[in-house]
């Protein structure tokens, strides 16, 4: 009895027609792509302006691929300051349609521009006096009907085998959609920080929106002496603070120095008698301080900077307030 077929076995004959096979399909979509190039014109300038001038949400709809590609374009739209959802065509015929006003914009996806679902639609959309922009790849088709822009994203063939699989198309669909929210959010005028704003959770949300207050650690955490406290005392409030120095203050409050573990060892020649020394005979004078308004991104900058572990935080009398440890950064993802 012959073994079992393994699927990852290929001859090297059969290896190398899978990679040019592979290659084909790649310059087929990419042959797609292109050829979208010369059709940005009017129609491409009208669908932005509908979009900018839309007083409601964009709707984004279509079924099978082009849907999932209506999602992707839905989501994209959202993230960069346009207020969009994607609605399933099937689910909008029976009651959805609700979530359609005549203040929105409808963006239609369909290769061939005759789905049923969408079909049924399409109608009932326009009687809402809903604005319709259409991405389909047949110009002459029951979407194209009903649309008030066509966006042409027709393809010579797909990329499968047989012509039939959502293939080449979806590419054109998905390209074209990126080119259209990326225009529409630099029409508005969308910035980095616009885009942080909506995007809290990602590395950019966390370089322009965090600052100093949202990580510096305070009260029991940020140990602040007088600097006539003996050494002694110093290192049992840092312990106590789980922290890497202390913040030294004269008798009206304000920063007179900070006391570290570099500190320590740059004076462990002093034998027994430097737990006994005032901290103000050993601590670091004129040490780096940053205002807790400031970006925690700055704080950053400056830690490198300096080769430092921690920024005193004060306030504009040059009173601690807080302290941040390069720790607080890390934990906050940067």
């Amino acid at each position: 009895m012959k073994p079992p077929r393994r699927w990852n076995s290929f001859t090297p004959r059969g290896h190398n027609r899978s990679l040019r096979r592979a290659k084909e399909v790649l310059r087929i979509e990419a042959e797609a792509i292109r050829r979208l190039i010369p059709r940005i014109g009017r129609g491409f300038e009208a669908a932005v302006s509908l979009i900018v001038g839309c007083k409601g949400r964009v709707i984004v709809t279509g079924m099978g691929k082009a849907g999932i590609i209506g999602q992707k374009l839905s989501a994209t739209l959202a993230s960069t300051g346009t207020p969009s959802h994607w609605v399933h065509p099937a689910d909008a015929i029976h009651g959805d349609l609700g979530r359609i006003t005549k203040d929105d914009v409808v963006i239609a996806l369909s290769n061939s521009g005759e789905t049923e679902e969408l079909a049924r639609l399409l109608p009932v959309v326009k009687r809402i006096g809903t604005r319709l922009i259409a991405l389909t790849g047949h110009r002459l088709s029951t979407l194209t009907h009903h649309a008030d822009v066509v966006l042409d994203v027709s393809v010579r063939r797909e990329a499968c085998t047989l012509n039939l699989a959502p293939t080449a198309s979806t590419t054109a669909m998905l390209a074209m959609g990126d080119a259209l929210a990326v225009v529409v959010a630099e029409r508005k005028g969308f910035k980095e920080r616009d885009f942080a704003l909506l995007h809290p959770g990602g590395q950019l949300g966390r370089r322009l929106l965090l600052r100093v207050r949202d990580l510096m650690r305070t009260r029991e955490a940020n140990p602040v002496v007088r600097d006539t406290a003996r050494v002694k005392t110093v290192l049992l409030a840092i312990t106590k603070a789980r922290a890497g120095c202390a913040s030294v203050v004269d008798a009206r409050g304000r920063l007179q120095g900070i006391f570290t573990d570099g500190d320590l060892r740059r004076h462990l020649d002093a034998g027994l008698h430097l737990v006994e020394r005032p901290v103000r005979d050993v601590m670091t004078r004129r040490p780096k301080t940053i205002g807790a308004d400031r970006l925690a991104a700055e704080a950053l900058r400056l830690l490198r900077e300096y080769k430092i572990d921690e920024l005193v935080v004060v306030d504009p009398q040059r009173k601690p307030v807080g302290l941040l440890d390069v720790q607080d950064l890390l934990k906050a993802g940067f």
